[in-house]
Order: C-alpha cells, then structure tokens, then sequence
C-alpha cells in the first residue's frame, strides 16, 4: 500500500500519522498544501490532525482551499481511498467529500482523553479486521468534535450503514454518538478521535493499529 499524508500549516498530527501506515507496512510519501498534484499510484490520502491555519474562519474551511485539497477531491471522486482524522475530517466536511459538521463541542471546553468506541460498521476496508459491535479505546483531542447534521443526513447514513464508529460515553454532544463516518461509497473515512496515537504500546495500547491492518489486508493483491 502506497499512502499520501498531507501537512498543512498547524498540522500537527501528521507524523504521528505517516509512522501509523509505515509501521502498518505501507510505503509513505508526505505532501505539502501547496503541491497541486498527488504522488502517481498512491493508494490512500492520509489528512491528519491539528489545527489547519489555525483553525481560523472555520476548522478547516482554509485547508479545505488550499491547491492540494482539488486533488485530494479529485482523488477521493475517482474512487480512491481517503482518511482524515480530527482535523482531518473537519477539512473532509468542509471540501463536501463528506456530509455534515463538526461543531463546537457540548460542554464548549477542549476534550482531551482516551475514550471507548464502538465498531458500528465493520463492512469497510478501514474497519474490516474488527467484527462489528466491538469496543476499542482511542484518544480524543479537539475543540470542534460535536458532529452536527440534518435529521434526513442522519437517517440517511444509518440506513446506508455508514457510521463507522459511535462514542461509548459521548465526550462532545455529537449526534447519535458519531464518532466516524463514511463516504457513499465506503472508500472516504472521517473521524474524531486518533487511532494513529495508539499503534506502539509505549503510547498506552494498540488498538489504533487495527485500522491500519484493515487497510493492508484490504488492498492486498488478491
């Protein structure tokens, strides 16, 4: 597997992220905002965590404009493979890949902690290696976490089975307990918390390193 990460100015996560897919085996390449075109035979964009222009205007609305993003639109259209955490998934909202928002949190303070998530849906190549209804513990880290969308969008995407993850203890009002989401087509993930700061056990556990698993035993050659 062949992974793009991409650095915005404020990204801070993005190393963290590119060591999660190495470590998973895949071959990395890191991207800068201002590149307009992507690595040739990429297999997946990695958009990680931070704070993106610091998180002016909206959470990454500025990201969401940067010359890189057209690609990463372009990319994901085209039916590739898009993860984007905490930040990430702001900025994947914010480009349209993906429906809703994700708004202040609840109790309008910062969240930092470990928190308990449910596997909601195991039918997608970043949550294949797990069986559905299992609970994995991940740290969140974010302002802006409480996902927000209309009672049709949330219909919508429980009845397409599209929501990857759910909290166990909502830590940001989120609806339904989203913690995670997936695109129409299964191939664009979004979520909150961080499983790339769960891969070595020194960081308190491994959990996160299941969906790195999922995606090379998903896009291994047959």
């Amino acid at each position: 597997m062949k992974a793009a990460v991409i650095t915005f100015p404020g990204s801070n996560c993005d190393r963290d992220l590119a060591e999660a897919f190495e470590r998973a085996g895949a071959v990395v390449q890191r991207v800068w905002h201002k590149d307009v075109d992507l690595p040739k035979g990429i297999d997946i964009v990695g958009i990680p965590g931070g704070f993106s222009f610091g998180d002016y205007l909206r959470c990454g609305a500025i990201a969401a404009q940067s010359p890189i993003a057209a690609a990463v639109k372009a990319f994901a259209q085209s039916g590739g493979y898009v993860l984007g955490i905490c930040n990430g998934f702001q900025v994947l909202t914010e480009t349209g890949l993906l429906p809703g928002a994700l708004m202040r949190n609840a109790g309008l303070s910062f969240v930092c902690k470990a928190v308990d998530l449910k596997v909601a849906s195991a039918d997608s190549a970043f949550t294949c290696e797990w069986k559905k209804g299992a609970t994995l513990r991940i740290p969140v880290a974010h302002h802006d976490g409480n996902y927000t969308i209309d009672a049709d969008g949330l219909a919508r995407l429980r009845d397409e089975d599209r929501i990857a993850f759910t909290y166990v203890d909502n830590p940001n009002g989120a609806m339904g307990d989203i913690a995670g989401i997936l695109s129409q087509n299964r191939r664009v993930l979004g979520m909150m918390p961080h499983p790339e700061r769960m891969v070595d056990a020194a960081q308190g556990g491994t959990d996160g390193s299941v969906l790195f698993r999922s995606l090379m035993s998903a896009m291994a050659p047959a």
